[in-house]
């Protein structure tokens, strides 16, 4: 196993675990106790993790807005309802949208009301959120649970075949040189064929992930047609990526 696909999965135990020991990662790796420390030392260098004794722990778990098993998380709640409200003002009655699994995107579901449109989604909480709602057609295209969102191959091939008006992506950082990234493969082609499929593309963040990178980049931001974040971007950070053709919206 190479070493990045060992980085996806000490991050795929600890976005489930948010803890885990040397020794575990030894054994569910088939690797040494020496080469796990000096892949966390490497994860640590990237922000993404937190060396404890015996073990590591996730970095940044409230920041990067991750959600747990049981129930999505409500930090950031203000900024997300700010990103949901410029998200709504942009969906027409029949639009065909994609709202990308996440904490921000939910709340876009939640705005949304019982306005006419279609929405693909692969986020378990989005199709909880929209199912009860008779003027939203929900799509689903299916596939294996991977903590909130559902992921696959198939998936990804019947989303290819879509027609999508508006694709709402989310990701963990937001960087200038990296793009858009996420802490995990298992979600880039799902996110990589709502992108190629739509005729516009917001990436959806809090202003607290501007500047921060994880572990995969799925998307540069020259594919997006505008960045969607909330009134606690710093007007500096706004004007850098503006300057590098980036459109922001706040």
């Amino acid at each position: 196993m190479n070493h990045l696909r060992r980085y996806e999965n000490i991050m795929e135990v600890l976005l489930t675990q948010k803890e885990v020991t040397v020794a575990e990662l030894s054994e569910r790796l088939n690797v040494t106790g020496k080469t796990i420390r000096e892949d966390l030392t490497k994860l640590e260098e990237q922000g993404l993790v937190k060396r404890v004794h015996g073990g590591a722990v996730l970095a940044n778990s409230d920041q990067f807005g991750i959600l747990p098993v049981k129930e999505p998380l409500v930090k950031h709640a203000d900024e997300k309802s700010d990103i949901a409200g410029i998200a709504i003002r942009l969906i027409s009655d029949n639009d065909i949208i994609a709202l990308d699994g996440g904490s921000t995107t939910l709340e876009i579901a939640k705005r949304l009301g019982d306005l006419p449109v279609t929405v693909i989604t692969n986020d378990v909480y989005i199709i909880s959120e929209l199912a009860a709602k008779e003027n939203v057609r929900l799509v689903v295209p299916g596939g294996y649970r991977v903590r909130n969102v559902l992921a696959g191959p198939e998936a990804v091939a019947y989303v290819r075949n879509l027609n999508i008006n508006k694709a709402f992506i989310s990701a963990t950082g937001v960087h200038l040189e990296y793009g858009l990234s996420v802490y995990t493969g298992d979600l880039i082609d799902f996110k990589q064929a709502l992108m190629a499929t739509a005729r516009e593309c917001y990436g959806v963040a809090d202003h607290h992930k501007f500047g921060h990178s994880a572990l995969r980049t799925f998307a540069q931001l020259s594919e997006l047609t505008a960045l969607l974040t909330d009134q606690g971007l710093p007007e500096e950070t706004a004007s850098a990526f503006r300057a590098a053709g980036v459109r922001v919206e706040y």
